[in-house]
């Protein structure tokens, strides 16, 4: 690694000039006590997340949901832990129907209480975010709230709700956005903080902001342009459109697009089938293989190859490892602990 950081004048500086965020980073993904080699490391790395899980069969019946624990801080936001073979999938539900799932004060303050337990907790492998709101997604901030705030209170009020969406992508399990309605402004923000992004052929989504003479707050500015191109973002920004899910899918804003069931549930079902491709795989690997994607996206090419070596030589340790090349000689599938 130190020749190929070498190779690169700037790719040193980079690293340790910007270690803190790169450090930060590895604490809240990797294993508890392995350090990252070479010049990325010194400094311990915190707690492991894992888990298992389960989906039903695309275009088959209507899921049996086992839910082995709600959180209900109110019903704005529901946190269901799926259980059986559904162990390690956790739904956020996104439940105001009466204010269209936009992002008040009360549900930022929940969903941040979520995120701050479930990047922490050893058990989840992934996060879908959906609604429970047929037609609706997220409709974005909540006006009728912000109409009432002081103009010192709206810079701080949208401050939180970037950090949240900034927690939200800093997750160290995959996430999943199913977008089965309408996704604007904050709501679309909300989704591409998130992996993977799939939606019904009937959703609505687009960045507004400029109707209201403002610009996207949450994140919008800077992952629309990394998802889809910086001439494309700039197109759908300035002109505030609105896609449907099969344009959006033709730009490369979401990874799949369904039509939509009677139950209005579509595109949530097909996130339900990503989580189960997901959930057999190493679970250090899977946790290690998204920093190194975020991460090395930042920077340049022979940045990023360091970063992959510093990501993979946390792997080479663990028994999970082990365990795989074990179950390949054995023939059998691996049975992984997170270790």
């Amino acid at each position: 690694m130190a020749a190929a950081v070498a190779a690169a004048p700037g790719a040193l500086g980079y690293l340790h000039a910007g270690g803190a965020r790169l450090v930060a980073a590895c604490s809240a993904w990797l294993c508890p006590g392995l350090r990252l080699p070479g010049s990325l490391a010194g400094r311990r790395v915190g707690p492991a997340i894992w888990a298992q899980g389960w989906v039903p069969a695309a275009g088959g019946p209507a899921p049996k949901r086992g839910y082995s624990s709600e959180m209900k801080t109110e019903d704005e936001l529901r946190v269901r832990h799926l259980e059986e073979e559904n162990r390690g999938i956790v739904v956020l539900g996104i439940n105001r129907a009466y204010g269209k799932n936009s992002l008040s004060k009360n549900l930022i303050k929940m969903l941040s209480k979520a995120v701050d337990a479930l990047k922490s907790d050893k058990k989840v492998r992934t996060i879908i975010i959906r609604s429970e709101v047929p037609g609706i997604f997220c409709a974005g901030a909540d006006l009728k709230e912000r109409a009432k705030m002081s103009s010192s209170e709206v810079g701080p009020f949208v401050s939180k709700i970037r950090a949240v969406i900034n927690d939200i992508a800093n997750l160290p399990v995959p996430t999943i956005a199913a977008i089965d309605g309408l996704a604007l402004g904050g709501g679309l923000e909300l989704a591409l903080a998130c992996d993977i992004r799939v939606a019904a052929s009937s959703a609505k989504m687009g960045l507004v902001e400029t109707k209201l003479a403002i610009i996207p707050g949450g994140g919008g500015t800077q992952r629309l342009p990394r998802t889809i191109g910086m001439s494309l973002a700039k197109e759908l920004i300035f002109s505030a459109r609105v896609l449907d899910g099969q344009e959006a899918k033709a730009v490369g804003l979401i990874s799949h697009v369904l039509e939509q069931n009677q139950e209005g549930d579509a595109a949530y079902r097909k996130a339900l089938d990503l989580a189960r491709e997901f959930l057999p795989q190493g679970p250090v690997a899977m946790r290690v293989a998204k920093l190194a994607i975020n991460q090395g996206m930042e920077v340049d090419l022979v940045t990023g190859l360091a970063i992959e070596e510093a990501c993979y030589a946390q792997t080479i340790p663990t028994k999970d490892r082990l365990e795989g090349l074990l179950a390949f000689k054995e023939k059998r599938p691996p049975r992984y602990k997170g270790e």
